[in-house]
């Protein structure tokens, strides 16, 4: 089974103040974080969607496939819309991660790929105290409806849409801790510690 991974990288941080993926937890930027969460070996193609040189680079380096948002005022759809294009041709599904979510363990992603191997006809999402998250598995046949999103809620809306195809895995509520600000990001380091 080929399964492609999609980073999401290509906000404008704007609660942040500042590009946040390279916003440093314990010395890393995030957006190394979110590489490390990555399937180990990787079960198919992978890429970054961002629209930042810094973040690019960071993912050349670590020999992923960068696909450029030039349009990130568009929302996050944008990003679902362009890494469904671009790896998911071949692929029987895709795996949508976003890269503030610093404790997120490569684990806990592995564990959901193999819930999805385990049921492909199925979108498999973590939740944690009442609550979706991410990172999301999305079977080949919502392919033509995630290139159709607009807007800026991203594969929450196909996941609202086919609740009778959604697989939850629960997780530790600590792992969909998101960073939005940088009062997030103080009160991530401060709980982790």
């Amino acid at each position: 089974m080929r399964i492609g991974c999609v980073i999401l990288a290509a906000g404008n941080a704007a609660r942040f103040g500042a590009n946040k993926l390279l916003a440093l937890y314990g010395g890393i930027p995030l957006i190394q974080r979110a590489f490390e969460a990555l399937p180990a070996p990787l079960p198919g193609p992978a890429a970054v969607v961002t629209q930042y040189d810094a973040v690019a680079a960071l993912a050349e380096a670590r020999g992923l496939a960068v696909i450029r948002n030039g349009s990130p005022e568009l929302g996050v759809s944008r990003s679902v819309v362009l890494g469904t294009e671009g790896l998911g041709p071949g692929c029987d599904g895709l795996l949508f991660l976003v890269a503030d979510q610093p404790l997120l363990r490569r684990q806990t992603v592995e564990a959901l790929l193999a819930r999805f191997r385990a049921e492909p006809s199925r979108i498999v999402v973590p939740r944690a105290e009442g609550r979706q998250g991410n990172p999301c598995v999305f079977p080949a046949a919502l392919f033509p409806e995630l290139a159709a999103l607009a807007g800026d809620r991203g594969g929450k809306q196909i996941i609202r849409r086919h609740p009778e195809l959604v697989t939850e895995l629960p997780v530790p509520p600590r792992e969909l801790w998101d960073v939005d600000s940088l009062e997030d990001l103080q009160k991530v380091l401060y709980i982790s510690e």
